[in-house]
């Protein structure tokens, strides 16, 4: 802690080996990094050049990609600066700054897929009234909720956060996550049942509903035709992947710090890696080679004489 300036200062100490390997952590991760920036901008930019993939399934796909480069921006240029730095410190303001952003976009994550699961279920269920349910006006107000709720909720732990007493300076990670909690002197039960009531909320209400709103879809499409049947896994499948896949990194990330387990700095690390390295590539991959239109406007984009 500097007391003449009052900054708190933390210490990561997530790291593994990084003075003997920084310029190889360095060059991966940038490389990393760029891909994810392009990848994402890409099917963005396709989304929104092309007017057949102006409609609702796509915009919240387009949505769930931005929120992805705006994630991985919370993390990737603070840890680029530390592997080049002898000393990996943040201060505690810009630590919670980082947590709630991190946060705020995780929850922006289930409720987008919510929404697109909604708009799944009307389009296959209720392709008559879809039109008029799945307006401009309901897409907007999915999009600004799924962003505003979150992190509107999660400003009050952040603040009571910014007030608590620490007791350690040296983080047990490479980014600010919710192991800034066992920084803290006193971790109250109150706090405790805060932060579920939020996890319920932007978590799993999102994924019970999603889950429950695919089933039916299911159901619904195996008593239907061949030709519904076939739209429903084309469209709903790569969402289903994308929600597993980003479901079990967030149970680490929270499972690990209630149940403080044993897990050596190497795993810690790796698991750590993947949360903003695998999941933020893993989504434009899906989408552009599972999504038809997508794919097929990518194929047009980057092999233009293949195509006639």
């Amino acid at each position: 802690m500097d007391d003449t300036l009052n900054v708190t200062y933390l210490s990561f100490g997530g790291h593994v080996d990084v003075d003997r390997y920084r310029y190889v952590y360095f060059v991966i991760m940038f490389t990393i990094y760029i891909l994810i920036i392009c990848s994402n901008s890409v099917i963005v930019y396709l989304i929104w050049v092309h007017p057949n993939l102006h409609e609702p399934m796509y915009i919240f796909i387009a949505a769930l990609l931005i929120n992805s480069v705006i994630f991985s921006t919370t993390i990737y240029p603070k840890l680029l600066i530390d592997f080049l730095s002898d000393k990996q410190i943040i201060t505690y303001q810009a630590c919670l700054v980082q947590f709630h952003i991190f946060y705020s976009l995780g929850g922006s994550e289930f409720l987008l897929l919510a929404a697109m699961a909604y708009d799944r279920y009307v389009s296959i269920c209720k392709p008559l009234q879809y039109p008029t349910i799945m307006s401009k006006t309901t897409v907007s107000i999915f999009l600004v909720s799924a962003w505003l709720l979150p992190a509107c909720q999660l400003v009050l732990p952040t603040a009571m956060s910014a007030k608590e007493k620490l007791c350690r300076f040296i983080l047990n990670g490479v980014f600010c996550n919710n192991t800034i909690y066992k920084l803290q002197c006193v971790i109250s039960q109150v706090r405790f049942v805060r932060d579920m009531v939020i996890l319920l909320n932007v978590a799993l209400v999102p994924v019970l509903f999603i889950l429950f709103t695919y089933t039916r879809i299911f159901v619904i499409s195996y008593r239907s035709s061949k030709e519904v049947r076939k739209k429903a896994a084309q469209t709903c499948l790569p969402h289903l992947i994308v929600l597993i896949n980003f479901s079990c990194l967030c149970a680490y990330d929270v499972i690990v710090v209630g149940l403080e387990a044993d897990f050596s700095k190497t795993f810690r690390l790796i698991m750590a890696l993947q949360i903003i390295l695998y999941h933020p590539l893993f989504n434009p991959i899906m989408y552009g080679l599972k999504m038809k239109e997508i794919h097929k406007h990518l194929k047009r984009l980057f092999f233009p004489a293949k195509i006639k």
